[in-house]
């Protein structure tokens, strides 16, 4: 049997017999209706083909289902896993999560927000690109919509929900220096408040265990293609004869990716067992870390922690839980969890 078409939600309302605010009504939330009356819509609905243009009647709202999440680069894996973990759960919420990606760069950062305005999003979860991003264009955000803050942040009052950088790199510096040699630090361009968090952890770690901090310091200008960085520089040391330790903690396990592939262009084992050339480790546990060779050791940043965090905190800035909106912490440092793999 062929279903009837409705071009509008006025004709697909006449067919139903119903009005078409009590329509509109229903598609907000079918229990908001009369049981005859939603019984009536989806007798309907199963007759037709009609589906309701849910953007055009959001942005005719004043406040929408729809939430932004904004990331730096859905290319990283532990944004991509993050996006993941915060669309699934906003959905279980009842909201729709509509994405976006900066690509690394400053002026789509600033589109992506203005898109968000545009759309009349209910709300955001944004990890901005930090020491690039136009704090004036998140300004504007938080004055329209309430915003949460993830991995990395902006000055000012909008709350954040973080790693503490200083708790896991002085975790996974110890167990180096426990464990065999004390490490090098290998840093990367300082993108945001991350980078020269972990870099001081890592100072204060070595000077307090009474080790001389050996910091190889990034000849990489503003890049997120750390992987590129990693083997570059580490290429350079190797073919240069220059290599400070055998041990090296990176500032991020995409670092590491590439500074281990350059030891095996240059022949040399990664590993912890005697007769292995060197000692690798880093910080985030990205998804793809245990399936390098050998499986990275690195520092585990609490996604499930991270995103629950961000979730709940937006919710009670909407009003949409218990918990009042004056009980959202401005701060919240996770700890990071150490995991111990055959690199290091």
């Amino acid at each position: 049997m062929e279903k009837m078409t409705h071009k509008t939600m006025e004709d697909f309302a006449k067919s139903c017999g119903v009005s078409r605010p009590t329509l509109s009504k229903y598609f907000d939330d079918p229990t908001s209706v009369k049981p005859v009356t939603r019984a009536l819509i989806e007798a309907a609905l199963r007759s037709s083909n009609y589906q309701p243009n849910i953007y055009a009647r959001n942005l005719n709202r004043k406040r929408t289902r729809n939430i932004g999440i904004l990331v730096p680069a859905l290319t990283d894996p532990f944004y991509a896993e993050m996006v993941n973990r915060l669309e699934l759960r906003l959905r279980d919420e009842g909201y729709w999560p509509i994405v976006f990606s900066s690509h690394g760069l400053p002026e789509l950062e600033r589109e992506a927000v203005n898109t968000m305005l545009s759309l009349k999003v209910a709300g955001a979860v944004a990890a901005p690109l930090g020491q690039t991003s136009h704090p004036r264009a998140f300004e504007r955000l938080a004055q329209n919509v309430p915003i949460v803050y993830f991995d990395t942040y902006i000055e000012g009052n909008t709350p954040f929900i973080g790693n503490d950088n200083r708790q896991s790199v002085a975790t996974i510096v110890e167990y180096l220096c426990r464990s065999g040699e004390a490490p090098a630090y290998l840093d990367i361009p300082h993108v945001n408040h991350n980078s020269p968090e972990r870099l001081a952890s890592y100072i204060a770690t070595m000077e307090a265990s009474g080790h001389e901090p050996l910091v190889i310091k990034t000849t990489a200008s503003y890049t997120w293609e750390f992987e590129h960085v990693g083997y570059q520089q580490m290429d350079d040391i190797l073919n240069a004869n220059t290599l400070p330790r055998r041990t090296i903690l990176c500032a991020n396990d995409r670092l590491a990716f590439g500074v281990m592939a350059a030891a095996f262009a240059h022949g040399l084992k990664v590993g912890r067992k005697k007769g292995d050339d060197l000692r690798i480790a880093a910080h985030d546990d990205h998804p793809l870390s245990r399936y390098t060779c050998p499986p990275l050791t690195t520092m585990a940043q609490d996604f499930a922690a991270m995103t629950a965090n961000s979730v709940d905190s937006l919710l009670a800035l909407l009003g949409d839980t218990d918990a009042p909106a004056q009980a959202v912490a401005p701060m919240v440092r996770l700890n990071g969890t150490l995991v111990m793999r055959q690199s290091a």
